[in-house]
C-alpha cells in the first residue's frame, strides 16, 4: 500500500511539475434561473469537481448566475454552456437566439420540446414520456406497482452513486434530487470533454456532445443524446424511498423508433 501511495504521489508531482508554466484555461458556464433551485447546488457540485481535476490539467471552471429577466441584455458570447432551469418558452426563445451555445434543460419534461428536435437543447432530465415508459415496463413485472419514476435517488448505491451522493449530502447539507443530478451531469460531461479533447468553442463543444459522448454519470452505462436532444439514461423506480428496480427493464424494452417517441421532424 505504501508503494502504491509513493507511486501515486510521484504522478501528481510530475504532473504538477509539467503544467506549472502551461497557460491555465478558464472555460465558463452560466445558469440561468432561481438561486434557490436544487440544481443550481449540483451544478456548484460539479463545477467544484471539475477544478479539482482541472487543478492538475490547468483548467479552471467558472459559473455566473442570472436571473431570468437579464437574460435579454446578457452578452452569451464566452460561455462554454448554458444551464437553464427556465420554462419551454424562454428554452425555445433562448435557442432561437444562441443558436451555436449547448443549452441544458435541466427540468422541463414536456415531450412537445423533444418532438421539435431543437437542434442546441440538450435535455438532461427524463421526459414525460421516458419516465411513463419506464413504470409501464416495470407494472409489466409487478402490475400493482407505485413505483415513482426518477433520474436519480439519494439511496441509489450502484455505480459509485453512493459516493456522489455522500460528497453532496457532504457538501449540502441535502440529499441530491433528480434536479441536482442533472446540474452536476450538464457540467460533469461539459468538463469531462474538455479535460479529454481541449474543446473550449461552444459551437464544437455542442457538436461533440452531440456527436460522440459517452459519459457514466454515475449511472453504470454510457449515455449519450439522441436526435431529439434527450440524453439515454437509466430510470430508477423507487418506491417508499427506495430504488426497487431500474429501466430499461431486461427482457421487457424495445429500442425506440422516431415513430414511436412521435418525433417527425428529426432526420435520423
Amino acid at each position: 500500500m505504501l508503494i502504491k501511495n509513493i507511486r501515486f504521489l510521484l504522478i501528481i508531482v510530475i504532473l504538477v511539475s509539467f503544467n506549472l508554466n502551461a497557460e491555465i484555461i478558464e472555460v465558463n458556464f452560466v445558469y440561468i434561473g432561481h438561486e434557490e433551485h436544487p440544481a443550481l447546488l449540483g451544478i456548484k457540485q460539479g463545477i467544484d469537481e471539475s477544478n479539482l481535476q482541472g487543478q492538475f490539467l490547468n483548467q479552471k471552471y467558472n459559473l455566473e448566475i442570472i436571473s431570468e429577466n437579464k437574460i435579454q441584455k446578457h452578452n452569451f458570447t464566452k460561455y462554454i454552456a448554458i444551464l437553464t432551469t427556465v420554462k419551454s418558452n424562454e428554452l425555445k426563445s433562448l435557442a432561437k437566439e444562441l443558436t451555436n451555445i449547448p443549452i441544458f434543460n435541466l427540468t422541463d419534461e414536456s415531450n412537445e420540446l423533444r418532438v421539435n428536435c431543437i437542434t442546441n437543447i440538450l435535455h438532461i432530465t427524463p421526459s414525460n414520456k421516458m419516465k411513463a415508459d419506464a413504470l409501464k415496463q416495470w407494472q409489466t413485472k409487478i402490475p400493482d406497482s407505485k413505483a415513482n419514476p426518477q433520474s436519480w435517488h439519494y439511496s441509489f448505491k450502484k455505480f459509485a452513486a453512493r459516493d456522489l451522493n455522500k460528497r453532496f449530502k457532504k457538501n449540502y447539507k441535502t440529499n441530491m434530487d433528480d434536479y441536482s443530478w442533472a446540474g452536476w451531469a450538464a457540467v460533469k460531461m461539459t468538463s469531462d470533454t474538455v479535460a479529454r479533447t481541449k474543446i473550449i468553442s461552444a459551437k464544437n463543444m455542442l457538436n461533440y456532445l452531440k456527436t460522440k459522448l459517452s459519459f457514466d454519470g454515475q449511472k453504470g452505462s454510457d449515455m449519450n443524446f439522441r436526435v431529439t436532444g434527450q440524453l439515454r439514461q437509466l430510470i430508477l423506480l423507487v418506491e417508499d424511498n427506495k430504488v426497487i428496480a431500474e429501466a430499461p427493464i431486461r427482457g421487457i424494452a424495445k429500442p425506440p423508433t422516431l415513430e414511436s417517441l412521435g418525433i417527425l421532424n428529426c432526420s435520423k
